[in-house]
């Protein structure tokens, strides 16, 4: 009885764990920026470890595929350009604007990924939306509570939200105070660019799905990007850091810190514990989970980071999550309804194959 019960409580602990690694890495990552480390020599030693991690289990697991991926150049070049939008551009956008504004912006905007895949599948005609259905209503009703999430993160601050810690359990020291109009512009800048590399990403999403039905070969295809993006990462941390190689040492701090742990924990656990979620649960059970991240980020950031929240960032996240589960609920209710038509249509035609053969019984 006991052994039913925690098998039926095991997706749900499984997306908890995967929302708990996800604030470790809001959390942690901001720490590591904020103590002065690169975002962009950062980025490289992500995408370094994980390659470590995925390159020698591909080789071992897929050996067999090997051959066809790496003799076909036209793959190679779609693999290229995904690793180019989906890793290289769209996490070094993400976590220099992590660096502009907060931990909880961005674990606020993480939910508007899903909202920014469907206007793109929208825009892409892979997808439509009817206005006359309630489910097309809740869709267009997400899409517009996403933009005004968006627009309430980057306009609107309001009053401070008093700090659960007032020590910083990461002792970083803190970055210093520019002028009220100049950081509010930098937050500005920040949260739309934050934006654009969420609609990369979810660029990155549709592309790759279309991908993967022309070679579904996900741990390759995934090992793959990581080589590619290394390298590309590689190039982008030497540009933008001009060969200073004070920015490429690895102190045993945070910084060290935050590379294993995004590293290992995030793209090595993490990443497995999605995949094992979405084959017990399905995927939109672990996207409905996200906004645990944004809540559990709110609280983290406040006390390790000694960060101040403010009423704008938790409404604009709010107003995210609803948008969030405004595009699911739309989904699902499709789904329900074209399942519910194609039922129909089987009973109709049953219905109309006996009454043909009673026909044709009858002398």
């Amino acid at each position: 009885m006991a052994a039913g019960a925690l098998e039926a409580k095991k997706p749900y602990l499984i997306a908890l764990a995967v929302q708990i690694i996800g604030t470790g890495m809001f959390v942690i990552s901001k720490a590591a920026f904020d103590d002065g480390m690169s975002t962009f020599v950062f980025i490289f030693y992500r995408m370094a470890l994980a390659s470590l991690i995925l390159v020698p289990t591909a080789i071992v697991q897929q050996r067999k595929n090997l051959r066809p991926i790496m003799s076909d150049p036209r793959l190679l070049l779609k693999l290229f350009f995904l690793a180019l939008i989906g890793n290289t551009f769209s996490l070094n956008t993400y976590n220099l604007t992590l660096k502009l504004t907060s931990a909880t912006v961005g674990s606020a905007l993480a939910n508007s990924v899903p909202v920014f895949t469907f206007c793109l599948v929208l825009l892409l005609r892979m997808e439509a939306a009817n206005l006359r259905t309630v489910a097309g209503v809740a869709k267009a009703a997400g899409v517009a509570l996403c933009v005004a999430g968006v627009l309430v993160l980057a306009l609107y601050a309001g009053p401070a939200m008093s700090p659960v810690n007032h020590h910083r359990a990461f002792a970083a020291a803190a970055p210093p105070r520019a002028s009220t109009s100049s950081s509010r512009m930098t937050w500005i800048t920040g949260t739309l660019l934050m934006v654009l590399a969420n609609v990369t990403w979810a660029l990155w999403i549709v592309l790759q799905s279309a991908l993967l039905k022309e070679y579904p070969n996900r741990m390759l295809v995934t090992a793959t990007q990581c080589v590619f993006s290394m390298l590309q990462s590689f190039v982008v941390a030497v540009v933008a850091e001009r060969g200073d190689l004070s920015k490429w040492r690895l102190r045993c701090d945070i910084t060290l810190v935050a590379v294993l742990y995004v590293g290992f924990v995030v793209t090595g656990l993490s990443h497995y514990l999605q995949a094992w979620c979405m084959e017990l649960k399905g995927p939109v059970f672990l996207a409905m989970t996200n906004p645990l991240c944004f809540v559990f980020t709110i609280f983290s950031s406040s006390f390790f980071l000694g960060e101040i929240v403010h009423l704008g960032s938790v409404l604009g996240g709010a107003l995210l999550v609803a948008g969030l589960y405004s595009v699911h609920w739309g989904k699902l209710k499709e789904e329900d309804m074209a399942s519910d038509q194609e039922k129909t249509n089987k009973q109709e035609e049953e219905a109309a194959a006996a009454g043909a053969s009673s026909a044709l019984q009858q002398p």
